[in-house]
């Protein structure tokens, strides 16, 4: 508490200094100016490992606007909150559903992790991700060959986590004080099931209602009591926040709960419903389209899409609503979307498998030309982060502070985001200076400079984009005619990701 004392009696020396500079500027007050105390200069964590989290601006006082200036103390005494407890717990804990009849695919109690932050307004939900099965078949295989996606059978008491859900500051440098929840995926339907075991149905597919039943129980655990909301995932968890995130909002209205802001942030969970590179036979996940995997998929586990998307398309043509670029415009809640344009898990729906062969070049050619649809989707998006790599997922990744696009890392243009939304508008524009639409422009994969590591999956050696992209059948010499500039300036500009 003496922390949390001297961070008051440190703001409010701030705004008497502020207040006798105002009136000396006004011509009121001592005609002596007194010097401003100057604050260290601060950078983005992403570049120097440190971060203005909790920056006070002190101008929005001399603009009249004391509403702000006080959110911002609130939110910094908010935050100091933890750092006066010498026992902060890391570690989320398991708690299964109160609710029964709500279960995974096996019957086996659903459940989730929390880790509480008290004193904090906000709640992060984050749901897993994991693809999906979508008839008897191959859920049967999936249930032998990855249990626990489909039983809570054997999950571990406790969790730690990563990314966006690690409670360590350095990690997580806008998020990690929030009260945070993981909820492990054992649907196995992108989060959309409506649909019981019964004696026509082996498994149970009820991933909405999961999704419901934790929120219900939250507000038992302090969640009445928050101001925001962030609904996230990554893959089919990313793809389960576009299916749900208006449907929470909803939930909590009814139930009384006007006042929280529900957003939401989906990583990896943007698909396009485009052909693929060689068609196959819908016979499993990987080698199945994705829009005939979910045309199966919606009817196999009564799958529910959000209600105003649902009204754009005539009945039976609900799956289009899993595909986000015709989700999105249909959402009322505010959502950043991250996305990486090469992603992995559709390129291998699309039976582009990199298994270490240098590509043909017709696969390089639908490679270049994925990125360029996935870009032409996420024009209209106004918060979103794509870098041009070569990737799946990343808010939890450990490197995901390391990520930029055009110099912003993605904790920033979140945090750039997240103050944009002070008054729930889903269109207001951020900040000055605090850019959220942010899209590579480079064409090819890991023109990125910042993208992650690539690695041989044969040799398991690093490789730098180069070595990736002639790796990958890349010709430089047929690209730089093209281009119409030399090799060598051209393999240039690869290094340093122009």
């Amino acid at each position: 508490m003496k922390l949390l004392q001297s961070a008051f009696l440190f703001v409010f020396l701030q705004f008497g200094s502020l207040e006798g500079r105002k009136g000396w500027r006004s011509g009121r007050g001592n005609p002596q100016p007194r010097r401003a105390q100057q604050s260290p200069p601060t950078r983005d964590r992403a570049e120097a490992g440190v971060e203005e989290s909790f920056s006070l601006d002190f101008t929005a006082v001399g603009e009249g606007n004391m509403d702000d200036f006080m959110a911002q103390i609130k939110n910094l005494a908010q935050s100091l909150y933890p750092c006066s407890s010498p026992n902060i717990k890391h570690e989320m804990r398991i708690h299964s559903l109160e609710n029964t009849s709500v279960v995974c695919n096996d019957g086996t109690p659903a459940g989730y992790y929390l880790k509480e932050s008290k004193g904090s307004k906000r709640w992060l939900i984050f749901l897993e991700g994991g693809w999906y099965c979508f008839n008897k078949e191959n859920c049967d295989t999936r249930y032998d060959t990855m249990r626990r996606l489909m039983s809570s059978t054997g999950w571990p008491k406790t969790k730690i986590g990563t990314g966006i859900l690690s409670s360590h500051p350095e990690e997580n440098p806008h998020w990690w004080n929030a009260n945070t929840v993981f909820i492990p995926y054992c649907s196995s339907d992108v989060w959309s099931g409506a649909s019981t075991k019964s004696d026509k149905s082996d498994y149970a597919f009820m991933g909405s209602l999961i999704i419901k039943e934790v929120v219900k129980e939250l507000l038992t655990k302090g969640l009445d009591n928050a101001k925001v909301l962030l609904l996230a995932g990554s893959s089919a968890g990313g793809t389960g926040v576009l299916l749900n995130v208006d449907r929470v909002a909803e939930q909590l209205q009814e139930m009384g709960h006007k006042g929280i802001q529900v957003r939401g942030l989906s990583d990896s969970g943007w698909f396009l419903d485009n052909k693929q590179y060689r068609r196959t036979d819908c016979l499993d996940t990987i080698s199945c389209a994705p829009t005939e995997a979910i045309k199966i998929g919606i009817k196999y586990w009564s799958g529910v899409v959000p209600e105003r998307c649902k009204q754009q398309f005539r009945e039976g043509e609900e799956w289009n609503c899993f595909f986000g670029y015709k989700v999105y415009p249909a959402l009322q809640s505010p959502v950043f979307v991250v996305q990486w344009l090469f992603d992995e898990a559709q390129l291998t729906l699309d039976n582009i498998h990199l298994t270490g062969q240098p590509v043909q070049e017709g696969q390089w050619l639908y490679i270049q030309n994925l990125g360029r649809e996935l870009r032409n989707t996420l024009k209209d998006v106004p918060a979103m982060f794509a870098p041009a790599c070569l990737s799946h997922e990343a808010i939890t990744r450990s490197y995901w502070m390391d990520i930029q696009v055009k110099g912003t890392s993605l904790p920033r243009a979140l945090h750039c985001w997240d103050r944009s939304l002070h008054d729930n508008n889903k269109n207001k524009n951020p900040p000055k200076g605090c850019p959220v639409h942010l899209i590579d422009s480079c064409p090819w994969p890991h023109c990125n400079p910042t993208c992650p590591t690539i690695r041989d999956q044969f040799t398991g050696q690093e490789m730098n984009v180069i070595q990736f992209l002639m790796h990958m059948g890349f010709d430089v010499q047929k690209m730089a005619q093209q281009q119409g500039v030399e090799p060598s300036k051209l393999l240039g500009m690869l290094s340093s990701g122009s």
